[in-house]
């Protein structure tokens, strides 16, 4: 893609001189800092990087905003207590009154998701570490833990898995088909599709993202390409709030589908 915006760039300009990457380095990311343990090289990247400042910057906005608790909350609080009530009202929903206790787990979920999609569009970060596999894979195998063991926890080990197996109701010739493919879904294609979803919407965002600032980068200053950088620059506002509103709704969809998860482990089907 930006090979084909060079080339559209020399076609109706011929102005920009410059050489893009490939698209492939918008997710290549050499390590700024990097030693060597265990024979492997271990280091630390721009990814790493950027989500370690925005759980820093979560973490002071948590700590800042209930230090100094009071019953009539100012808006800091109330900004706050916003957030943790609307996972309470996703846990309550969906889970019911046994999910009371897994409302800062979902919150952490939403928050933390939310938080580091939104680097996609944050100046001078504009990278989503979400928008590399690694960490919705991360997010989506704590997911896995968490209704894996509430399941265990609440039916037994047996009776988890029998659960899983063999669910009731189900004439029993029909346990040949449907035995594995719930097994593969319950076990194996939840985790997988939460962490794809994420992953996709990002990674897709991102290159949507870079495609349109480069667009106006190139095009802008060319004297015949300038309509196109126009365009370009009108749309700008318009592609941010689209992927704000992406950010939150990957953010929302992950954090209620553990909640679904969770509760289809709470009880035997």
């Amino acid at each position: 893609m930006t090979q084909t915006l060079t080339l559209a760039a020399a076609e109706w300009g011929g102005e920009f001189d410059g050489v893009l990457d490939d698209i492939n380095a918008l997710f290549d990311f050499p390590y700024l800092f990097s030693f060597e343990m265990f024979g492997e090289e271990w280091g630390i990247n721009r990814t790493i990087l950027i989500a370690w400042l925005m759980t820093l910057i979560v973490g002071v906005i948590f700590v800042m905003g209930t230090r100094n608790m009071q019953v009539v909350p100012g808006k800091f609080q109330s900004a706050i207590e916003m957030v943790v009530e609307f996972n309470r009202q996703i846990a309550m929903e969906i889970i019911g009154p046994k999910g009371l206790k897994f409302v800062p787990m979902l919150t952490t979920f939403f928050v933390a998701i939310f938080a580091l999609n939104l680097a996609k569009i944050t100046p001078f970060l504009m990278l989503p570490p979400t928008g590399r596999s690694a960490w919705p894979l991360f997010f989506a195998g704590i997911a896995w833990l968490i209704y894996v063991g509430v399941g265990i926890k609440e039916q037994g080990f047996i009776g988890y898995f029998k659960g899983v197996a063999f669910p009731s109701g189900v004439p029993w010739p029909l346990y040949i088909i449907l035995t594995p493919i719930e097994i593969v879904s319950t076990l194996i294609l939840r985790p997988f599709t939460l962490a794809v979803r994420l992953f996709a919407n990002m990674a897709a965002g991102h290159i949507l993202v870079v495609i349109t600032l480069v667009t106006a980068w190139i095009f802008l200053p060319s004297a015949l390409g300038w309509p196109i950088g126009v365009f370009a620059v009108v749309a700008g506002p318009l592609v941010f709030g689209f992927e704000l509103f992406i950010i939150a709704l990957q953010a929302y969809i992950f954090t209620m589908l553990t909640a679904v998860y969770i509760d289809s482990s709470m009880e035997a089907h």
